[in-house]
């Protein structure tokens, strides 16, 4: 007697792992438009924008001018003041045809705050600063509410 043939293979199916942990979960964990998919760098930079937007409602010259965000201030540069403090924005007169341009760095800025509010506070005060250095004026006379918490 002879043996009967081995039953036909099936191809092969991938291989299904199981997900004990929680980890097979893709893409973005909220959507677009909650706060947990904003980052850091963003919402810094909505903070700069909004103090800038506020400032121009009140003094339309303004549109002319650029408003960056840096990380940090470059130390080859010049940009550190004589103390060797790490300043938290920075006036760049206009040169050729670029604008004048405000630059608020935001790690120094985050190092010294804890709240979100206080970050916001702090970036309108240097915001403020900047502004009045190009204007040529008080602090106080470009925002009336400088200076006060």
């Amino acid at each position: 007697m002879t043996d009967p043939a081995p039953p036909p293979r099936r191809p092969a199916a991938p291989a299904r792992r199981r997900d004990r942990h929680g980890r097979g979960m893709r893409g973005p964990v909220a959507p677009p438009q909650v706060p947990l998919a904003i980052s850091r760098g963003e919402a810094f930079d909505d903070l700069v924008r909004d103090s800038a937007d506020r400032l121009e409602r009140h003094w339309p010259q303004l549109g002319g001018i650029d408003f960056a965000v840096q990380e940090v201030p470059r130390g080859d540069s010049g940009e550190l003041d004589d103390a060797g403090a790490v300043p938290l924005g920075r006036l760049v007169p206009a040169h050729g045809d670029a604008p004048d341009r405000v630059v608020v760095y935001r790690r120094p800025i985050e190092i010294r705050t804890k709240s979100r509010d206080e970050r916001a506070l702090l970036v309108h005060e240097v915001v403020v600063e900047q502004v009045a250095e190009l204007l040529g004026m008080a602090p106080e006379s470009v925002d009336p509410r400088y200076g006060q918490d």
